[in-house]
């Protein structure tokens, strides 16, 4: 029986290759390097904090040579934060790539927002040429270990809410104002695929072929950057909206198809006027959205309240592998530091301990209960030592204050009803006072989740009845 068990967590508890995580940064910083500051003493801060990794907007080569090896020397590794979409060197050479509203105005006519904002239209093959380019270039960089793309994207067509006052609107809906992609070369492109002008519609923001078309342009240059950065031998990272869906409706950007290997959802969650739960939503959210293949982290404020560790877990907790904060320089309060460096130096022992990722937590519709979608064959050999030592584990575990459970609250039988055909154990552990029945079945029968919410985990009952 333990032979069979330990085959199937050789197998069943293997996990996926979408939560391998080897030798990334578990924490990191977006950062704008400015000659004026003194950088080195920057990094030396990021690291005391417990950041290691960076995720630099240099300016140019000759800046990424003179502070990649400052950063290194620190500990940080180093990703290039570049703006893609979002192109001043590209719009300055040719203004008339620059993206149109729905009403007919160019950006290089009519500003969208803020001065810095020069977005490109993603069909031009011109556009798609300079972008990958400046990418092939940057890569050849030394000491740069990945890209991460940003301003990927189209104008905001709808702003987060806290930005409103900022520029005295509301936006209640999409308003032909700030609604971008109408570069006539969009036009030309979809009415040729499509049969029809999307501006002859009653409401074109209703229009959802138009919506996915101008989505897909995005993602199809986030693609081929992907496969400039790959064939240099880097990492692909980006820095998109909070979820795809989200993404798509508020910029046209739906990151889920794009070929990542790393993705910074910025989940700010202050940005919505909301909690912590949000970023809790949106990393489950992307988890299921996102590429197979992509590491998944989430991108956070930085702050100098317990809100900060809040959205940690409620990153970590629901899928994340790592998080990266907008900026770490925002992190000041000496006691927040301390606590961030003890919270950083514990969740990388954990990592390590789990064999280079940390395990998504799952939590049941019915029960409200979290568990760990993936268990791990060193879990399997856990359970076999504690069933193998149990006694001597009991006595060890009655000692340790979190362990309101002692040996002699559970009651427990292994019995084979006749005809019934299949093994099940019974378990009355005494919590707060009351004796609470679970029944586990084996052998691929009906679970009752409340207290094992996995196949594989049923499968340890027969070897491990206490700690199931």
């Amino acid at each position: 029986m333990v032979g069979a068990i330990m085959a199937l967590g050789l197998f069943s508890c293997q996990p996926a290759k979408e939560n391998q995580v080897k030798e990334k940064p578990m924490f990191c910083t977006w950062y704008t390097y400015n000659p004026q500051e003194n950088f080195d003493s920057i990094c030396q801060s990021f690291s005391e904090l417990g950041i290691d990794g960076i995720v630099l907007k240099a300016g140019s080569a000759e800046n990424f040579r003179k502070t990649i090896p400052v950063a290194k020397k620190h500990g940080l590794t180093v990703y290039a934060w570049v703006w893609t979409i979002n192109n001043h060197p590209i719009a300055a050479e040719h203004p008339e790539w620059l993206s149109y509203n729905r009403d007919g105005y160019s950006i290089a006519d009519s500003m969208a927002y803020v001065e810095y904002y020069k977005f490109l239209s993603p069909i031009i093959p011109g556009v798609r040429e300079g972008i990958c380019k400046q990418i092939d270039e940057i890569c050849k960089i030394d000491g740069i270990e990945a890209i991460s793309i940003d301003y990927h994207r189209l104008v905001y067509v709808v702003l987060p809410t806290t930005l409103w006052p900022n520029y005295g609107i509301v936006q209640d809906r999409e308003y032909s104002q700030w609604d971008y992609g109408y570069h006539p070369e969009m036009i030309k492109a979809f009415k040729e695929k499509h049969g029809y002008d999307p501006r002859e519609q009653e409401d074109p923001s209703k229009d959802e072929k138009w919506l996915q078309f101008r989505c897909d342009m995005v993602s199809e240059v986030a693609n081929l950057v992907a496969e400039v950065v790959h064939a240099n031998g880097k990492l692909m990272a980006a820095s998109p909206f909070p979820t795809p869906k989200m993404s798509a409706r508020m910029v046209r950007q739906f990151w889920g198809d794009w070929n990542l290997d790393i993705v910074f959802p910025m989940v700010y969650h202050n940005f919505y006027t909301e909690d912590a739960s949000f970023v809790a939503d949106c990393t489950i959210e992307n988890a299921r959205d996102k590429m197979e293949n992509t590491t998944l982290y989430a991108g956070l404020w930085g702050s100098n309240n317990q809100e900060l560790f809040e959205s940690m877990d409620a990153a970590f907790n629901n899928g994340a592998q790592g998080v990266s904060f907008y900026t770490a320089e925002y992190i000041v309060d000496p006691a927040i530091r301390k606590q961030f460096r003890a919270y950083a130096d514990s969740l990388r022992a954990v990592r390590k301990a789990n064999g280079g990722m940390m395990k998504k937590r799952i939590r049941d519709k019915e029960t409200g209960q979290s568990y760990e979608q993936w268990g791990h064959f060193t879990d399997t050999l856990r359970y076999v030592v504690v069933d193998t030592f149990l006694s001597e584990y009991t006595n060890f575990s009655a000692t340790r204050v979190r362990n309101p459970i002692q040996e002699n609250d559970y009651k427990f039988y292994d019995i084979l009803p006749e005809g019934e055909g299949y093994n099940y154990v019974e378990i009355y552990p005494n919590i707060n006072g009351s004796m609470v029945n679970d029944i586990i079945l084996i052998n691929d029968k009906p679970v009752k989740p409340s207290i094992c919410n996995s196949f594989v985990a049923t499968a340890y009952a027969s070897i491990y009845r206490y700690f199931i």
